[in-house]
């Protein structure tokens, strides 16, 4: 099976990246593309395919990933459309493209292909990505193979266009507010003597660990927090200091400020 990727900017680089490094397709079987052959330099020294030509990117590719900006879709379905036609069975699109109304994608495509939305993060690159799945004009066979593929590349879940939002808000958003903490809290290590650099590797580390503390024992995070927080200690002490500072309000309100 080979894939286009049409677009190698963060996501569309970051997939290619991860489909490759974890043995999903290989490297040969990709195709990148961009309109600046810079862009594509350092996908050549990885074995993948690039192009500046959309059109030759998708002509053996049974799956098209579109990760362009959300206002160059359609420039883009346009371009690639009379490709797709010529194609002996329906092709799949993937669309990254949130933003871009499932309905529109439809009228675009005019069916030559079977389309599905796919919104990772950028942790795709590293097998780590959250990705959701919305099934928009496709058979359940193929939602099963796009499921495979995204599911070797992290946590794959399929749910329908309107909870797209909240799943980017949460997964995609949320890598920004995840690393948000940490770099606070670094500089709080800062102000506590430790040295910056290291301050951040301790907590990024931390934060790898509660996360595999979660997924391990699938326990309820308060669960696992009062394992932590003995009657009288510092750190009921510190979440005490950070509850009255405003820290669950403050994260529940910029998930729903960016969904």
């Amino acid at each position: 099976m080979k894939a286009a990727v049409i677009g190698a900017g963060n996501m569309g680089g970051s997939t290619a990246r991860g489909l490759a490094a974890k043995g999903v397709f290989r490297p040969s079987d990709i195709t990148v593309t961009a309109k600046h052959s810079s862009s594509l330099e350092k996908f050549e020294g990885l074995g993948i395919c690039t192009s500046l030509d959309n059109c030759k990117a998708v002509e053996d590719a049974e799956i098209v990933v579109i990760a362009v900006k959300p206002w160059l879709v359609r420039e883009v379905v346009e371009e690639i459309l009379p490709v797709l036609k010529k194609k002996a069975t329906r092709p799949v699109v993937i669309s990254m493209a949130a933003g871009v109304k499932s309905e529109d994608m439809k009228q675009w495509l005019g069916g030559v292909a079977e389309l599905v939305y796919v919104i990772p993060n950028i942790a795709i690159e590293y097998g780590e990505s959250v990705t959701f799945i919305t099934p928009v004009d496709a058979s359940q066979a193929t939602v099963d193979v796009v499921n495979g593929i995204f599911s070797k590349l992290g946590s794959a879940f399929i749910v329908d266009e309107k909870h797209l939002g909240a799943g980017t808000a949460l997964a995609s958003c949320g890598i920004a507010y995840a690393l948000r903490y940490v770099r606070a809290a670094a500089e709080g290590g800062v102000e506590l003597g430790m040295k910056a650099d290291v301050a951040a590797q301790i907590v990024a580390q931390t934060v790898k660990g509660a996360a595999v503390l979660m997924q391990e024992t699938g326990c309820h995070p308060e669960g696992l927090i009062d394992k932590v927080t003995t009657p009288g200690g510092i750190t009921i002490k510190g979440l005490n200091a950070m509850e009255e500072a405003g820290f669950t309000n403050a994260v529940i309100q910029g998930l729903k400020a960016s969904k």
